[in-house]
């Protein structure tokens, strides 16, 4: 667990801007700290995003001069991303937001992606997990790109053997192999490259 690049300008990144936008004193260094596991067991990034996003939204409820209770952020922020949520349920919660002066829209534009939670700890805050998971991932890519390697070989020479004996007709060519991931659960659709990369799709681990 180390800091690769420290002095990166965070607010370049989505997170780092809402960070500013809220005031969210010491955000930063909570998410690294949660990450890492600094305190205890770390969490996952999809856990970071969430915890990330009920902040925002108790920030702009007590900006607008609210004084949320106990486990009111956490319904509000169900209400506004749930997909099992009734339309009526959502629209009831939006319509109090936005009778406090909260711009809705403008809030859920701040919310924040997992994906979004990686690069601003890895690129804004230069921080670097080193674990067996990473030795794993980077395995597998492995895997996938020599394979990748041979299919796109084994294409090549079996259409030029056909182009050569007359059996089909074709220029100079080139072979690109290209492998996609569909997530059926959450309607991801993502290079396998990009899956990697991402640590995932949008469904909980």
């Amino acid at each position: 667990m180390t800091r690769t690049n420290a002095g990166v300008d965070e607010p370049t990144y989505k997170a780092g801007k809402v960070i500013e936008r809220y005031d969210l004193k010491g955000m930063g260094e909570r998410l690294e700290r949660r990450w890492l596991g600094v305190d205890g067991e770390a969490h996952s990034l999809r856990k970071l995003a969430e915890e990330f996003n009920l902040a925002v939204l108790e920030a702009a409820l007590r900006a607008s001069g609210d004084q949320p209770l106990t486990g009111e952020v956490e319904t509000a922020y169900r209400a506004l991303v749930d997909e099992d949520v009734s339309s009526g349920d959502r629209t009831q919660v939006r319509r109090t937001l936005e009778r406090n002066g909260i711009d809705v829209d403008r809030l859920e534009g701040d919310f924040v992606t997992h994906q979004a939670i990686y690069t601003y700890l890895t690129k804004g805050r230069g921080v670097s997990k080193e674990t067996g998971n990473a030795d794993q991932v980077e395995s597998a890519r492995g895997t996938i790109k020599r394979l990748q390697s041979r299919l796109s070989a084994v294409t090549e020479t079996s259409l030029s053997q056909l182009r050569d004996a007359g059996v089909i007709a074709l220029g100079k060519f080139e072979v690109l192999i290209t492998v996609d991931v569909v997530c059926t659960d959450c309607g991801a659709h993502r290079s396998v490259t990009e899956l990697l990369d991402e640590q995932g799709c949008e469904c909980d681990v």
